[in-house]
């Protein structure tokens, strides 16, 4: 009979340069919580997602408050999923605006997405723009998890010289600000944060230890194999089944980096970071999905309680041919409304959102306590522009998924009055997630009707 005492909330499956963190099992609860003595409720997790050049907003926004019912074109990919999320209406970044700075409004838009701040307006070393909402998490609840938090994205970019109008590329590239001076560059090869997450040591030992399983052909899995057979012994039938689907799910993410660099063999380029990454996925989508389900099992495995996801960097003017749009996104985003610039534009919107709805969907899928890990989870996704065209920073695109532990009311369309500061949904993600205070940059209060 498995003893559930003798099975540690953060227990690892180690091996040689490996660490595979678990997700929580009913065998980690404490005796005396499955007893009824006390609820072992999971944590809440919080995700930023950011898309850049704003949205087509008439196949965008619902056509009436309240619960949905059938949602709009762009997020009809959500059905799925629609009873788990508000869309959140009339929120506004005040300071992407110029407010006297002139033109560079995609710069502005990611560089105050999360932190309400005006940044400087600089092209040299001296930049400033202020802590974003997922680090002041991270400072104040990172210290419980193996990570404070995690950065991920699919455009790589510098981190100097001008990138619009006079502003530096640092507010382009990043939507994580760990202070006004200092971006958290993001990660965007798959395979270095496969090998962060379940690599066990130093930079250097993990980099030994992926180039020994290359050189062997052998999975991070074959390393903790007789970890995990020991602890197998200790869990419930019900638990031994839910590690089982959890390793299958790690296995399946490292099959799909390696189909990317193509075969198993060491990649100095990638340990050395020169040229462009081995292991990115010649498909945006599987590159967008691969860096999610990474994220979705960070979450799952409590390594971290915060992350921001960019899908691509803001003015990024990536064509979309798989889809049927040769054009570059930044270039249609200036549609003048033009129809058939409008519709590209659509196309694309609707395809960002078919990734989130891929995202929502896996989260929802895994079952968590008395619900699934969507329902412990507040994942923002939006962007810092509302009209490319417009370049206008109000009635922001904004979309709130989950339950964050059930103070969330969700499916449903919320309008809100004026220039309500998006600021003040962070307020009051911040005080659900554990990272307590009375305000955030330019918030004017919490917001309301959420619950």
């Amino acid at each position: 009979m498995s003893d559930p005492s003798k099975v540690n909330r953060r227990t690892f499956l180690k091996g040689l340069g490996a660490a595979v963190s678990l997700p929580m099992l009913e065998s980690m609860i404490p005796a005396r919580a499955m007893a009824g003595a006390a609820a072992a409720q999971p944590p809440v997790r919080m995700a930023f997602m950011f898309v850049p050049n704003g949205v087509h907003m008439e196949e965008w926004k619902p056509a009436a408050t309240g619960a949905h019912h059938d949602l709009p074109r762009i997020l009809k990919p959500l059905t799925p999923v629609k009873r788990d999320l508000c869309v959140l209406s009339g929120l506004t970044q005040d300071k992407g605006r110029a407010n006297g700075d002139g033109a560079g409004d995609h710069a502005r838009s990611a560089g105050v997405f999360l932190t309400g701040v005006q940044p400087l307006k600089s092209e040299g070393s001296e930049i400033r723009a202020g802590v974003s909402v997922d680090q002041f998490a991270a400072q104040r609840i990172g210290h419980e998890t193996r990570f404070a938090s995690l950065e991920l994205g699919t455009e790589r970019g510098r981190q100097s010289g001008k990138c619009d109008s006079g502003y530096s590329c640092a507010y382009s590239n990043n939507v994580s600000w760990r202070d006004g001076t200092t971006p958290m560059a993001k990660e965007t090869n798959p395979r270095l944060v496969f090998e962060r997450l379940f690599g066990n040591g130093s930079k250097g030992e993990r980099n030994e230890s992926l180039a020994r399983r290359q050189r062997y052909q052998k999975s991070i899995l074959d390393f903790v194999l007789e970890d995990a057979r020991s602890l197998t012994r200790k869990v419930s039938g019900n638990d031994r089944q839910k590690l089982d689907e959890y390793l299958v799910a790690v296995r399946e993410i490292e099959q799909r980096i390696q189909r990317a660099e193509g075969k198993s063999v060491s990649k100095s380029s990638v340990l050395a970071g020169l040229g462009k990454p081995e292991g990115v996925p010649d498909s945006y989508q599987e590159h967008i999905r691969l860096m999610g389900d990474m994220m979705i099992l960070a979450f799952q495995t409590d390594v971290t309680r915060v992350s921001t996801f960019m899908l691509a960097n803001a003015g990024s003017n990536r064509s979309y041919r798989p889809i049927g749009v040769n054009e570059g996104h930044h270039s249609l985003s200036h549609h003048q409304n033009d129809r058939d610039k409008l519709e590209k534009i659509s196309k694309i919107n609707t395809f960002h959102v078919e990734q989130l709805s891929y995202m929502l969907q896996k989260m929802k899928s895994i079952p968590e306590g008395d619900g699934s890990l969507l329902d412990h989870c507040m994942i923002v996704y939006g962007s810092g522009i509302s009209d490319g065209n417009r370049h206008n920073n109000e009635n922001l695109p904004i979309v709130l998924a989950g339950r964050g532990g059930g103070w969330i009311r969700p499916g449903r369309h919320i309008q809100y009055s004026g220039d309500t500061p998006l600021n003040n949904l962070f307020v009051t993600m911040l005080n659900q997630g554990g990272a307590t205070t009375d305000s955030f940059n330019d918030s004017t209060g919490t917001l309301p009707f959420l619950s």
